[in-house]
């Protein structure tokens, strides 16, 4: 097995470092991790450059146009396929996604096609989160949920784990997602292909270090997103 760990960044340079070495801790045979930076401002890069000259197994994928969160999830799997990745691991980088759950995750895929580290399941945990952005979080998951018909309980993680086929069927390079909705998109194109999924309770811990992304503009792209996928769905079947 060659797994993957792709890791998209915008100016995580305060948590960078101590995730790559949290992940290199694991001792997972044949594992490579990619750093898929947009040309961070804080140099988030230039800390994920220097390690990877000393780590072989560590590769900086620097991005300089059309930054976002879809465009780098799209180039982070089409690099990892490329790379004859056989597992990919997707996770953030503000160190809210424990990288103790990736042994547990590859073990999984011996039952599934695409592990998910849940929020909503029995054993899972959050930590850190005020209870507006728990609410935010539940009617943004159910609103997806439903209008997608997914049976995934917690359709927002982006901690997830793919056999390399759920990503070649899916075909990243055709993704149209700009923004965080790659989330959604990937996992519900992985429904539609058949793919058994699965999910794991994890503990999710609010960011220490760092400012979050993710704001009012980009929840908004991506409820629209999120129709967008339902209403091509249904014009293909018509």
């Amino acid at each position: 097995m060659k797994p993957f760990v792709m890791i998209p960044t915008y100016n995580e340079k305060e948590n960078i470092a101590d995730l790559i070495n949290k992940i290199l801790g694991l001792k997972i045979k044949n594992l490579h991790i990619v750093v898929v930076d947009d040309n961070s401002p804080d140099g988030t890069w230039r800390i994920a450059q220097k390690i990877s000259k000393n780590k072989k197994n560590v590769h900086l994928l620097l991005r300089k146009t059309k930054r976002g969160r879809g465009y780098a999830g799209k180039d982070g799997f089409v690099y990892c396929l490329k790379h004859n990745a056989d597992v990919i691991i997707e996770m953030d980088a503000d160190l809210s996604h424990d990288p103790k759950y990736i042994p547990l995750m590859l073990k999984e895929l011996d039952s599934a096609d695409l592990v998910l580290g849940s929020r909503r399941v029995k054993g899972s945990n959050e930590i850190g989160r005020g209870i507006i952005r728990r609410a935010i979080t539940y009617f943004a998951n159910l609103y997806i949920r439903l209008l997608l018909g997914l049976k995934v309980k917690d359709c927002n993680s982006g901690y997830r784990c793919f056999k390399r086929e759920v990503l070649e069927k899916i075909s990243p390079e055709k993704l149209e997602s700009k923004g965080p909705a790659i989330i959604q998109e990937v996992l519900f194109k992985a429904y539609l292909k058949g793919f058994k999924i699965k999910e794991i309770p994890i503990t999710f811990v609010n960011r220490i270090k760092g400012s979050s992304k993710l704001g009012v503009k980009q929840l908004a792209i991506g409820y629209f997103m999120v129709l967008k996928l339902k209403m091509q769905h249904i014009f293909e079947e018509m």
